[in-house]
């Protein structure tokens, strides 16, 4: 990219976004920004000072590699180590599903089903990845705690850490478990899970930052992408305290389905809701009182 003659700051973010946009990265120059800051340790603001500023080899090898890695479809947050979920910033890798803005719905949701924020309720957060979920539940209930499961060793290592970096170690555990199959028959006041829910087939399809770059197991749902709910969903009834909440998020057109397996499992289906994309993104259920 950066050729024989050393660019300055200014072309350098120029070329890179070129060679973004021309792969259909959005936002092309604002990833070559936060780009040049990972490669230089220079943020945007020092950047837009000193576009004419000559950009050194050592940075300049770098910001090539990142752009390179960048343009053939990594997540920005595997190149970074990081991404925000909530209000906490995360660690990420490529163990777990990079957490997303749609996913904030599911605590949405648990606040204005249980806006009671000094509780001291139990949480389980089951397939919890980097503790996205989990964590950000614990940080607006101050008198909570939750374990969080994984099948995963790396996962469950990598929420643990963000538990004592975000300042919640005190109050989260994290254990290595396929689904529910560590827990105890201990009951839980809230149960949060984002199970995988992509069809099998569909998978090959997606954006190559999921496809190529995200862990499959986290994705593939089964042949209808409902596999996991019917494993799932059941065990909620052994795990949840008499009129406990579970939110759960769902793939998109899967509202109906997944409202028709938590009714089986004699779950009530106290919410459908919407992501800001207005596509229905998680369900909230209620374990029957009695």
């Amino acid at each position: 990219m950066m050729g024989k003659a050393a660019l300055t700051v200014g072309e350098a973010i120029a070329a890179a976004t070129t060679r973004l946009a021309v792969k259909a990265i959005e936002q092309p120059r604002r990833e070559a920004r936060l780009l040049f800051d990972l490669a230089s340790g220079h943020d945007v603001p020092w950047q837009l000072a000193h576009g004419g500023d000559t950009v050194s080899d050592n940075a300049a090898f770098a910001y090539d590699a990142l752009v390179a890695r960048r343009a053939a479809g990594e997540p920005m947050a595997h190149l970074s180590g990081r991404q925000g979920f909530w209000t906490l910033d995360l660690e990420v890798s490529a163990d777990t599903l990079v957490p997303r803005g749609d996913t904030e719905t599911l605590i949405e949701a648990l606040l204005d089903h249980r806006p009671d924020r000094e509780a001291a309720y139990t949480f389980l957060d089951l397939g919890t990845g980097t503790g996205c979920l989990l964590l950000a539940a614990l940080s607006e209930y101050t008198a909570a705690f939750g374990i969080g499961a994984d099948r995963v060793p790396e996962a469950a290592l990598l929420a643990a850490r963000n538990a004592r970096t975000t300042g919640l170690g005190q109050r989260a555990a994290f254990m290595v478990s396929h689904w529910d199959a560590a827990v105890e028959e201990g009951r839980f006041d809230v149960i949060l899970s984002n199970p995988p829910y992509i069809p099998s087939d569909d998978i090959s399809g997606l954006m190559v930052e999921v496809a190529a770059h995200e862990p499959v197991s986290a994705l593939d749902g089964g042949a209808d992408g409902l596999r996991e709910y019917r494993y799932l969903i059941p065990a909620l009834r052994r795990l949840l305290v008499p009129g406990g909440l579970a939110v759960i998020e769902i793939g998109i057109g899967q509202h109906e389905d997944v409202a028709r397996l938590a009714r089986a499992a004699d779950l009530k289906v106290l919410d459908i809701r919407a992501d800001l994309g207005r596509i229905p993104r998680a369900v909230v259920l209620e374990a029957p009182t009695a």
